[in-house]
């Protein structure tokens, strides 16, 4: 008979780049079962978004993620410029089309890298991060920053795109087109990849749906969603492009996703730097929003990220609320899972592109006299504050 025990990975683990707690039932090598517990990178960022003005927000918010930064402040930024009934310049939609696909096209290669690392493939690994090198530069030209851009302020950006800029980006997207279509003839071609990705972790279209999806993720698995298109924000209504969509299911069609959408992302690049319509770069926004409540939508490089801001007509938000990519595709990953071998556990956690940073939450937890755990309320855990400060 097969040994059944439980395999903890993490919170602190090589495989894992940030903090989280995964803890796997498994007879001899293969998976069962798996309990993902949340909640080991918890900064409280919503929170203390209650106590700053809308632009110091937009500071801490881009801070949720390194790598999907601008995701992020562009979706706050466009929650509280549609409560305040501002609408942003052209050039400025453009400009946040631009940055945000350069961002797109860094964390896909990026991913690419560890992806590449987790299977024992280092040499994709430096390959892949060299030519990252390539958009973190073009990010510095255009925002001064490699990681968090600081592009966007309320009404608009901060940093325009002049004709040297544009020329420069221009020149080295043909170069990383190319070394995008060498990437996806070599993942689909070579034997370490295709050993370790295909008919691995595989879910399909009915899963995919059920568990809420989004992204790479449910596109891989024949999910034919992408906020860019189906409720345009910025400049993408004006942008010809193409959902790639897998229907494989598996981390072969995950990265397939991925690779394919470098090529498209840079089709967009060239479309929004040929047409970069002239004029300013923002609009006057308020100091104080006028009351009211909005919900942002936007397609990070990771899948749909949401953002809610409620206004009370003061100068800094009465609440902040994110939901990550990540959060919709935890449990899905979990559930793929089944039935792999313990040895496909770092690549199968990372072909989600997991941002734990993004999406960790804290719940009180209290644990009574009868010895069961409950979930504290919001009053409760005030009262709890305040007895605290108290003593």
């Amino acid at each position: 008979m097969m040994a059944k025990y439980t395999l903890p990975v993490g919170p602190q683990h090589p495989a894992l780049k940030e903090p989280e707690s995964f803890w796997f039932k498994v007879e001899g090598e293969v998976i069962v079962d798996v309990d993902i517990r949340l909640g080991y990178n918890h900064r409280g960022i919503e929170k203390a978004c209650e106590s700053r003005n809308y632009i110091q927000c937009l500071y801490l918010i881009e801070r949720i993620c390194g790598i999907c930064s601008h995701s992020h402040t562009t979706a706050f930024a466009q929650c509280v410029e549609e409560i305040a009934g501002l609408e942003i310049p052209a050039r400025a939609k453009y400009i946040r089309v631009i940055v945000g696909e350069l961002e797109r096209l860094h964390s896909h290669l990026l991913w690419l890298g560890v992806a590449g690392h987790e299977i024992g493939f280092d040499t994709l690994f430096m390959y892949s991060w060299r030519d990252r090198e390539a958009v973190l530069d073009l990010l510095e030209l255009i925002t001064g920053n490699r990681v968090n851009y600081a592009i966007n302020t309320i009404g608009g950006v901060r940093r325009d795109i002049d004709g040297p800029k544009r020329e420069q980006i221009l020149s080295q997207l043909d170069l990383l087109a190319d070394r995008a279509k060498f990437y996806a003839d070599l993942v689909t071609t070579d034997s370490t990849c295709l050993a370790r990705l295909e008919n691995v972790a595989k879910f399909s279209a009915e899963q995919a749906r059920a568990f809420g999806t989004v992204g790479p993720t449910a596109r891989a698995s024949g999910i034919d969603l992408d906020v860019r298109r189906d409720d345009p924000y910025a400049a993408y209504g004006e942008m010809p492009f193409k959902v790639i969509i897998s229907d494989r299911g598996d981390l072969l069609g995950r990265a397939i996703v991925r690779l394919e959408e470098i090529g498209e992302s840079i089709k967009i690049l060239k479309y929004a730097l040929q047409n970069l319509p002239d004029g300013p770069l923002t609009v006057k926004a308020p100091r104080k929003v006028p009351a009211g409540e909005a919900v942002s939508r936007y397609e990070a490089p990771r899948g749909e990220d949401i953002h809610y801001v409620r206004a009370d007509g003061s100068d800094h938000p009465e609440r902040v609320k994110v939901r990550a990519p990540t959060m919709a595709n935890i449990y899905a990953i979990g559930e793929s899972m089944k039935g792999s071998y313990v040895a496909d556990i770092p690549i199968i956690i990372a072909s989600i592109d997991p941002c734990f940073s993004c999406t960790d939450r804290m719940i009180k937890i209290v644990r009574q006299e009868s010895g069961e755990a409950r979930t504290m309320t919001w009053e409760e855990l005030r009262q709890y504050g305040i007895r605290w400060y108290q003593q």
